[in-house]
């Protein structure tokens, strides 16, 4: 077995009593052997049962490690604390809500050996429900939340398109192409080539670590079958949350590599459409749907007040129906994949759900922007 590849898994955790079993029960399924493997749990500071879970698997397994941060400030301060210590040639990187498949190692080191050039692999991403009662997690396997495929067009298996222009769609909108650190391999040569470390924000350290590595020539390789399922949070206000640091995210990535253009895109069309600025302020200004339908109902609500101060203009009153229109048209494109979702009982639920995490993300957007002095209002999905 000495012709394997010696791999480390890095798993940072901090208060997942509720998930971390499962984790544990299909990691210790994937194939690949003992002797050529560790696990290194990196705890942040676990105030519930989260510690003693990971002993008792020690106890029972020699190759799980544990590394203690107490009052740890991110994942990525623990995901670094457990790089100072890993031995692996290749570096696995999962959570502790994740389950890896049997084959999840073989798929990655397979895409390796096959081109030397590929610095990270990154698999697809499913749901695995906790609970099946749980609104938050059918509407997040619903939506396919932090899915792969989906966020790039549904794209199959292969290589990312690498670095061009660095414009501000390019390194944090709707063409940045990275992987999440829940399912994503590195290797550790190309990590070494970069000297790449995790960011010290709280969020955006798998999009700057995917940049770092990328930057100095290293393939990003895309392998769907390498899949992951997540177990999702379980309360919709954890889900927003995580929405806000999603917006919040971007900025920090404007300002390190964006260049200095200011980006609109259109989002009504199957391909959008961007108009670049020059611009010392760096950013992106979405306009989808949930941006258009906010629009056309302040316009709405307008024309409306106008008409009815001017009730004799039939333009106006034209206007007021039209804009009334346009503002349903966007409505129904922005919830029209709420129609789908199950069970129809729930339907207003999954449509202030939707309505809600883009609301979220906009928000992080706008705060990030306001630190980090650039510009972003975030895509409508």
């Amino acid at each position: 077995m000495a012709d394997r590849p010696f791999v480390s898994i890095i798993v940072p955790v901090r208060n997942f009593e509720r998930t971390i079993e499962k984790t544990f029960e299909y990691l210790l399924n994937v194939k690949y052997p003992r002797d050529r493997l560790e696990i290194v749990i990196a705890d942040g500071g676990s105030t519930d049962r989260t510690l003693e879970i990971i002993r008792f698997n020690q106890q029972k397994y020699d190759f799980i490690k544990l590394i203690e941060i107490p009052d740890c400030p991110s994942p990525a301060f623990a995901r670094n604390k457990a790089l100072e210590a890993v031995r692996g040639e290749f570096i696995f990187f999962t959570d502790g809500d994740c389950a890896p498949c049997e084959d999840w190692i073989d798929i990655m080191l397979e895409h390796f050996a096959r081109d030397e050039e590929i610095g990270i692999v990154g698999g697809e991403i499913y749901t695995l429900r906790v609970d099946s009662r749980s609104l938050t997690e059918a509407f997040c396997e619903h939506f396919k939340f932090n899915m792969v495929s989906p966020r790039y067009g549904f794209i199959g298996e292969g290589y990312f398109p690498p670095l061009s222009d660095r414009r501000p769609t390019q390194i944090a909108g709707h063409r940045a192409y990275f992987f999440v650190t829940a399912n994503v391999a590195y290797r550790k040569k190309a990590l070494d080539d970069a000297n790449a470390r995790f960011w010290e924000h709280a969020t955006g350290e798998d999009m700057d670590m995917c940049i770092q590595v990328e930057s100095k020539g290293w393939k990003l390789y895309f392998a769907p079958k390498a899949r992951i399922d997540h177990m999702h949070r379980g309360t919709f206000m954890a889900l927003r949350k995580v929405w806000v640091t999603y917006g919040m995210a971007h900025p920090p990535l404007l300002r390190k590599y964006a260049t200095d253009y200011l980006e609109i895109v259109l989002q009504v069309f199957k391909k959008p459409y961007i108009l670049s600025v020059p611009s010392p302020i760096r950013g992106f200004i979405y306009l989808g749907n949930f941006h258009l339908m906010h629009i056309a109902g302040g316009l709405f609500v307008i024309s409306l007040l106008a008409s009815v101060l001017n009730p004799l203009l039939l333009w106006l009153k034209i206007t007021t129906l039209l804009v009334f229109l346009l503002s349903l048209f966007f409505l129904f494109r922005f919830l029209r994949w709420c129609f789908y979702m199950q069970p129809r009982k729930h339907f207003f639920v999954w449509c202030a759900m939707m309505y809600m995490t883009n609301l979220k993300f906009i928000i992080g957007g706008l705060k990030g922007s306001k630190r980090y002095k650039t510009f972003c209002i975030e895509p409508s999905f």
